[in-house]
């Protein structure tokens, strides 16, 4: 039912990736261990076919490769991590501010919901639509539209649309599938199981930080 509203080599790889796997396993320091397997090989060597002295230089170097990749992995691990945490200061002090989530979903309740959608070809029908969970659709008729940037407030009770969570779509008439965008109050800034930031929006719900495409500042008016 449609309701209708107007509006590098690889024997050196593996010999370096396996060495840290096996002082994990052991419980020690790269060095350490490594210091320990060379100094066991020196002294079990065929004294009749000594090894080139050249292979121990050799390991040496595979070995500072390994530890450089390794001081580089913490260092990016580190940088990661306070960029994170610096993301998080950022977000927390834009709580309470109007924000600009890309999304293909909105949750309605009884306040009007701002849809956004950029149009790249003029569009003599354009219609925007909620489909519910239960498949129902909600088609809002926007008419004609030009290039560029299109904004509708979904007003849940003029429209007779029941609360809930719907998915997004813009049907036009030259076929383009515009991405939409919902703008709503900032309520909170969580740091989520995987460590990422994610934030709660008003009419979309707590989505990934990344989403956020635009910072619109406090709301003109009062929030009740």
């Amino acid at each position: 039912m449609v309701t209708t509203v107007n509006n590098q080599t690889a024997s050196g790889s593996s010999a370096n990736a396996g060495l840290p796997s096996i002082a994990s396993a052991l419980g020690g320091d790269i060095s350490d261990l490594f210091v320990k397997l060379l100094v066991a090989q020196i002294r079990n060597q065929n004294p009749l076919e000594p090894t080139d002295p050249a292979a121990f230089v050799g390991q040496l170097s595979q070995l500072s490769q390994v530890e450089a990749l390794r001081l580089l992995a913490d260092q990016g691990t580190a940088s990661a991590s306070a960029m994170a945490s610096m993301q998080v200061i950022s977000l927390g002090s834009q709580v309470g501010t109007d924000v600009t989530v890309q999304t293909s979903q909105v949750q309605l309740d009884k306040e009007p919901v701002q849809v956004d959608f950029t149009l790249s070809s003029p569009s003599t029908k354009t219609t925007l639509v909620l489909t519910g969970t239960g498949g129902k659709k909600f088609s809002i008729e926007l008419g004609t539209r030009p290039i560029g940037t299109v904004s509708t407030a979904v007003d849940p009770a003029a429209l007779g649309i029941p609360a809930g969570s719907y998915a997004l779509s813009v049907e036009t008439s030259t076929k383009e599938t515009p991405a939409t965008s919902v703008t709503g109050l900032l309520g909170n800034v969580q740091i989520g199981s995987n460590g990422a930031a994610m934030v709660q929006v008003a009419g979309v719900g707590q989505v990934p930080a990344s989403s956020l495409v635009g910072f619109h500042g406090r709301p003109t008016t009062p929030i009740n």
